[in-house]
């Protein structure tokens, strides 16, 4: 039995499909299973209920072989270890009690750096409260996701492309499809064993600058790029419902990536994942910016 958290989300949803086309029992734990897709609910287990629950948990993790553990960031948390690591702890717990023997953990690049990096320093410290269960543990350390783009639609489609970092800075960004293949991979064919960092560069390293001109040619108009203040990202953060701690705990991560956290990894065949920007854009950017502004022409 693998036990998947966040099923519903940019990497769980598609982990799920991947996992589906094999011939394993699948247990999901999610909130609301009505934002499961039909044939989604049909195929696998659903355990309702939160992953920060230890009931729930329980009922998850009776006789399970694998989890997969992603711990959204809630924005209201007071800190971002409470984010990460408290809101763990009940997993960390029923993987004890019901002896999981694998569990595979998204995680960030940058573990050992001696630099304060926010979320990302949670996310090792999660990793840490994991591997301290004596499972089997493979921690996925990930940068940049290329999905975040998408957020921006509406920006992209008025022209342009934000972000806080020097627009020729390169960095290494990976599609959510990789991860999700990536985990699958693991969950399925559990013969390794011990606890290991699977570092990934995604498909390639890209500056802003480089991504401005990317979407320029797959959209066929002038996209630029537009450098931001990371006090007026702060504050945009704040305005979202952020506590002042998360919010800051993403400017952190920010400051620490334009420090090179995400690049002192060497890319390798091994740390490269398929999937291009070029290839990501054509298959979701383009689509999303298109329908958008259909949709406001029909509005």
């Amino acid at each position: 039995m693998i036990v998947v958290t966040a099923p519903t989300g940019q990497i769980g949803s598609k982990l799920v499909r991947t996992l589906l086309t094999h011939d394993e029992p699948v247990r999901l734990v999610v909130r609301d299973p009505g934002k499961l897709p039909t044939g989604v609910r049909e195929r696998a287990e659903v355990v309702t209920g939160s992953h920060h629950d230890p009931a729930t948990l329980d009922r998850a993790l009776t006789d399970a072989d694998a989890l997969f553990w992603l711990m959204p960031a809630t924005p209201t948390a007071s800190s971002p270890y409470e984010a990460y690591v408290s809101a763990s702890i009940p997993g960390a717990d029923a993987v004890v009690r019901h002896a999981v023997p694998h569990v595979v953990v998204v995680s960030a690049l940058g573990r050992g750096a001696q630099v304060y990096a926010g979320h990302v320093s949670a996310s090792h410290a999660m990793e840490d409260l994991l591997r301290s269960t004596g499972a089997h543990v493979r921690a996925l350390a990930l940068p940049t996701f290329m999905d975040n783009i998408l957020r921006q639609t509406a920006t992209i489609g008025d022209g342009a492309v934000t972000g806080t970092l020097p627009a020729d800075f390169t960095t290494p960004w990976i599609a959510t499809k990789d991860i999700a293949a990536l985990a699958a991979g693991y969950l399925l064919d559990r013969d390794w064993t011990g606890q290991d960092s699977v570092e990934s560069l995604g498909g390639e390293d890209l500056s802003f600058a480089d991504i401005a001109a990317i979407l320029t040619d797959v959209l066929g108009t002038p996209i630029r790029y537009q450098l931001l203040d990371r006090a007026v990202v702060k504050e945009f953060l704040l305005g979202r419902g952020f506590s002042a701690a998360m919010a800051q705990s993403m400017i952190d991560m920010d400051v620490a990536g334009a420090r090179g956290i995400n690049n002192a990894v060497p890319r390798t065949a091994q740390n490269t994942t398929p999937t291009t920007f070029h290839e990501f854009a054509l298959e979701s950017v383009k689509p999303a910016v298109l329908g958008r502004a259909v949709s406001g022409r029909a509005s």
